[in-house]
């Protein structure tokens, strides 16, 4: 990556440098360019939100600890501790009531972006390296490099489901790595995990002694439950009984997409208490402590019990939405993988790039998705050769997040995608 000149007196870091410009942005002035109409207004697919409200019950213990004077002083730096126990007792009834789980194992942090950050900074140092499927989580590339910490690509293809191999992982491995960072279900791909696979990346981790982060921002989306069995004292299938998730298991959750509370910015670690120990000082450094208002508002356990099923409503209405995407999506068009918020979708335009293909699909048609080539690096075309894992139409693919809007407009993009003919052909 080039480095760009600058008109500052000072010198920037070079790690800040060479860090991709946050993509949301970049395309959301695609969408600004649009010429919106009240008849065919800009039908936004991009960014990962909840197309729900949160439930009202919610909103209203929201509003009764935003204008408490207890959520406007500073809070634990692992968080609320009746939240801690809440969330602890409330993975039981995700991952099965024997999962192992305490409230000392829970932190809570301002968001999975900060649970990721505050993480990785007790797991690797500059120079070492972290394995991340690709397409990746651009936010988890971006965080890496700003921390001087190597993205190492582990490239999954369209043909297998965009499903990561443990076998081409574990060539990867090197005295360097500290960590693979999973997500599951993915964003972009938006392909689920199964349970044996995620134990067998567990396994994986256990045998080089490194560390297992998995992203499950979007547990509440996946059809199986549970998501995994790594936190059942009882899961001897693929890892040795005496095997403890706590030796080398990162767990990282969002309340933003099962809640439908992205602004509220929190999130949770769930890690061995001996690891939290180290992330307590990250996270004092880096954010104090969790906003209170939402860390107060769901720490009531009876809350989060009552909330469940606005949860699976939502979850059961998202894949209804992803069958009528499917079903609506023109001919020509390939889904590679389908769950969670999204579904990673290839365009039939050949010789035309998905960057390019996306900022005039928002300009000239008014629907805003993200290309492919915002979940890797610049040079990931090349290395796929390199390593003989190219494929024909790799720079096709878009990311859609099907979350974000309802039914109707659902059916109207896919209207809008079949007069990309008379654009593009």
């Amino acid at each position: 990556m080039s480095i760009p000149s600058s008109s500052l007196a000072f010198r920037l870091s070079r790690s800040v440098l060479t860090t991709i410009q946050p993509p949301i942005p970049r395309a959301k002035a695609w969408g600004l360019a649009y010429s919106s109409t009240p008849a065919r207004p800009l039908l936004d697919m991009s960014q990962g939100v909840p197309g729900n409200p949160p439930p009202d019950m919610l909103l209203d213990a929201l509003a009764k600890t935003s204008s408490s004077l207890q959520g406007v002083g500073y809070g634990d730096a692992l968080g609320e501790p009746k939240l801690r126990a809440a969330l602890a007792l409330e993975m039981k009834t995700v991952y099965g009531q024997n999962a192992d789980i305490t409230a000392n194992d829970v932190a809570i942090t301002a968001g999975c972006n900060m649970s990721f950050i505050a993480a990785v900074i007790c797991l690797a140092e500059s120079g070492d390296e972290v394995i991340l499927p690709v397409p990746w989580y651009f936010n988890h590339s971006m965080s890496l490099n700003l921390l001087g910490i190597k993205s190492v690509p582990l490239y999954t293809r369209s043909d297998e489901g965009f499903l990561p191999s443990t076998d081409e992982c574990k060539k990867l491995i090197t005295s360097k790595t500290k960590a693979i960072t999973l997500v599951t279900p993915n964003n972009p791909t938006g392909a689920t995990y199964p349970p044996a696979l995620i134990a067998q990346f567990a396994e994986l981790a256990r045998e080089n002694n490194i560390a297992l982060v998995v992203d499950e921002t979007y547990r509440d989306f996946v059809e199986h439950c549970p998501p995994h069995d790594l936190f059942s004292p009882t899961q001897t299938k693929i890892l040795p009984p005496s095997w403890s998730w706590r030796s080398n298991f990162v767990h990282l959750f969002s309340f933003s997409k099962s809640y439908a509370i992205p602004g509220h910015r929190l999130g949770a670690v769930v890690a061995s208490p001996e690891l939290l120990k180290y992330i307590t000082t990250t996270l004092d450094c880096i954010q104090v402590c969790a906003p209170r208002p939402p860390q107060l508002a769901l720490a009531d356990a009876s809350l989060l019990f009552e909330l469940r099923p606005s949860i699976q409503s939502n979850a059961k209405a998202l894949k209804a939405r992803h069958e009528l995407f499917r079903r609506s999506l023109p001919s020509g068009w390939t889904i590679g993988s389908q769950g969670g918020f999204y579904a990673f979708v290839k365009h039939p335009f050949q010789n035309v790039s998905s960057i390019s293909f996306c900022e005039r699909l928002a300009k000239e048609l008014g629907v805003l998705v993200l290309p492919a080539q915002f979940f890797c690096s610049e040079e990931d075309e090349a290395q796929r050769r390199t390593t003989g894992l190219s494929e024909e139409g790799w720079d096709r693919w878009l990311r859609f997040s099907v979350a974000n809007i309802g039914d109707e407009q659902i059916v109207k993009v896919c209207e809008r995608l079949k007069e990309c003919k008379a654009h593009f052909e």
